[in-house]
This record gives structure tokens, sequence and C-alpha cells, in this order.
């Protein structure tokens, strides 16, 4: 059971209908419990960071999604979900992040059209990494964002898009995933995406 964290902030669904599409078994939940037990866990999220962190401390969940990341239950932050994950975001000055990967959420390039709301190539890093198994580099995915983080330790980096500068586009730290795109609205490369990280929880 993948449990896709529901802290009432952005359209949350579209994430969970498309693990059921996969034929995978997923819920939208807040139940620390199912939490728990789940074989895999999905941050998704749409809006400011701020904004999302204070949902995301509402919801009281935070020290049991902290305690399945340090078990080394697979997790999968989407778009803001993925910033999350950060310590810090230009976006939400004095607001902390979750903390798990070290490095911070920086503002898109000045001269280009912010938010970046298309398609976009990938140049993936490592053809052989496992969250991108059967998607070639140069593959479409889309994007709607106007931050992007940028972690301290780079080797982490598996993919990146070309915006006025590098945009480090998904992330891989051990039991930890990230994705700046939303591969729920990528196509059959996000669907591959997404069933790659449900083989990685099985």
């Amino acid at each position: 059971m993948l449990a896709v964290i529901d802290y009432k902030i952005g359209n949350l669904q579209s994430a969970q209908k498309a693990f059921e599409f996969l034929g995978a078994k997923s819920c939208l939940t807040s139940d620390i419990q199912v939490i728990e037990r789940a074989s895999g866990i999905v941050l998704p999220g749409v809006g400011a960071f701020g904004k999302c962190m204070d949902s995301l401390e509402q919801s009281g969940l935070i020290p049991h999604i902290l305690k399945q990341i340090a078990r080394g239950v697979p997790f999968l932050g989407i778009c803001i979900g993925f910033q999350l994950l950060f310590e810090s975001s230009e976006e939400s000055p004095g607001k902390a992040g979750l903390g798990v990967i070290d490095g911070k959420v920086v503002k898109l390039p000045a001269g280009e059209k912010c938010p970046q709301m298309q398609w976009n190539r990938l140049s993936v890093l490592d053809p052989t990494n496992r969250l991108f198994t059967g998607i070639d580099t140069g593959s479409w995915m889309y994007f709607v964002h106007s931050y992007f983080p940028k972690p301290t330790k780079q080797e982490c980096v598996i993919a990146t898009c070309d915006y006025g500068t590098t945009v480090v586009s998904a992330v891989d730290c051990n039991n930890v995933f990230g994705v700046q795109f939303h591969p729920e609205k990528s196509g059959q490369n996000g669907l591959r995406l997404l069933s790659n990280f449900v083989d990685l929880c099985e």
C-alpha cells in the first residue's frame, strides 16, 4: 500500500489516481497508522512553500513521515512536495522545510517566463538509475513551478532540465526521491516513472 499524504493543500488526488491507474494499491490519507504501515510514501503538492509547510505542520504528520524516512521506507516528493524536503526556500524566507535533504530552494532566473508552465526535456544524468528505468534522456515532462531546489550534494541529482539555467529536476538520496515536474501529468514517461517508484516499494 502506498500512502499519498493528505495535508489539505492543492490537488492531491491527481497523483493518487495515477497510481490507481497503474493498478497500484494506494490511498490519500492522513491516518498515522496507514502511513506507518505503508510500503511507500508520496508527498505531492501545489502552491507556495510556506503555506504548504504550514499545512503539513498543522496535520501533525511530520514526525511520522520523518520516522518512516529514517526507517528506509521509499519516499517520493512531487513538485512542492519535492521542495519541502529541503532546508528552506527563497519563496518563504524564515520558514524551515523538512531538512531531509541539505540545500535550499531558489527562484528561477530573471529573464525567463515565471512560472515555467510547459513541457520540457529532461537530461537524465544516470540512465541506469532505478527511477528512470525505461525513460530516455531527452524525454518530455510537464513542469509548473517558479522555484527549484539546489541540493548541497550534487551527487544525488539524477536529472536536470534547461530553463535559463540548469534546473535540478530529480534526485535520488538513498530511499528519498524527488521530482520537480508532475509525472501524473506527463503522459507515458511520467507513468513509467511512477511505476518504477511502485516497483521500488515492493
